[in-house]
């Protein structure tokens, strides 16, 4: 007797790839962004209101917003992918660019409509939540798109990068429970260097098309050698520099905690990354990164008290 997704297996082949278009495995830090931004409002409350709150910023910034900067990156990268992972959706073939650009407009439309939903159930006068995705949406695309494509210059495309993914979630999180401080912009805006060296990380393995596009990520401009040390140098003195705050702050259990999650971190750049940055790339950022979202939270536990 045939069964049901006897006949539905092109659908959920085409949903498949819609969802690797958008990279889930990119949520995560958004999500905790998030997360980072309620806490260091001091305002959350384990109520069902605020936890539902949380959930649809959440969503509004992994999902829709993350996918969205994802889905957009790999139609402009189409190009670059034939030459470094000919294999992915776009430049294979198995998913047409109409069909991209469709999920494009959606992710993006669904982010904003979450955006501006949360600004009228947190009583904003001021849209702060929406201004927030709106400006993340906009820098999503010049990061990706041409003329300005940002991620032409290694140094600016990385920082944006970082900053959109630390800075952008903890902010929304933050307005959307509390008051958005000038303290807590700089801090993260900070905190946002460590994740330039995060971005640089993906940097590696594309370095052939990079080139021959001309594309000045920091692994074409500088040599392998060297951009490795710089990314490994911004996530660690950043992190460093941040602890040295908490202590000013008067905050040293808080501090401490941050360096002890760092010392993993260094381990996991000799066991894995500086051997050899294209061959581990995968395996430092699974085994490092958990110690560097875990000292984002600490620090925004920190800010809270």
């Amino acid at each position: 007797m045939p069964r049901f997704w006897d006949f539905c297996w092109l659908p959920i082949n085409k949903w498949k790839i819609r969802l690797q278009l958008t990279k889930p495995v990119t949520w995560p830090p958004l999500v905790l962004g998030v997360v980072c931004g309620a806490a260091a409002s001091g305002n959350f409350d384990w109520t069902l209101e605020d936890v539902a709150k949380s959930i649809v910023c959440m969503l509004m910034s992994g999902p829709l917003l993350t996918g969205y900067t994802q889905t957009i990156n790999d139609y402009y990268d189409r190009e670059i992918d034939a030459i470094n992972e000919p294999y992915r959706p776009i430049p294979s073939g198995v998913i047409s660019e109409n069909e991209v650009i469709t999920q494009i407009w959606i992710l993006l439309l669904g982010g904003l409509g979450l955006a501006g939903l949360l600004d009228v159930w947190a009583g904003h006068d001021i849209p702060i939540v929406f201004c927030l995705a709106l400006g993340g949406s906009l820098i999503s695309y010049i990061y990706s798109a041409p003329p300005l494509k940002l991620k032409q210059n290694g140094w600016i495309g990385n920082f944006a990068l970082g900053a959109s993914y630390i800075s952008l979630p903890w902010w929304a999180g933050q307005a959307l429970f509390g008051t958005l401080t000038p303290d807590i912009i700089v801090l993260t805006l900070l905190y946002s260097i460590a994740g330039l060296g995060i971005a640089i990380v993906n940097d590696f393995k594309s370095i052939e098309g990079d080139r021959l596009l001309g594309l000045q990520s920091l692994p074409v401009a500088f040599g392998a050698e060297t951009a490795k040390w710089i990314c490994v140098g911004a996530i660690d003195v950043t992190q460093i520099s941040v602890a040295g705050y908490l202590l000013g702050a008067g905050k040293p259990y808080y501090a401490l905690a941050l360096l002890g999650l760092i010392i993993p971190q260094v381990f996991f750049q000799f066991q894995y990354f500086l051997k050899d940055p294209v061959k581990y790339d995968v395996k430092y950022q699974a085994s490092a990164q958990p110690f560097l979202v875990l000292g984002l939270l600490v620090t925004a536990l920190a800010t809270s008290h």
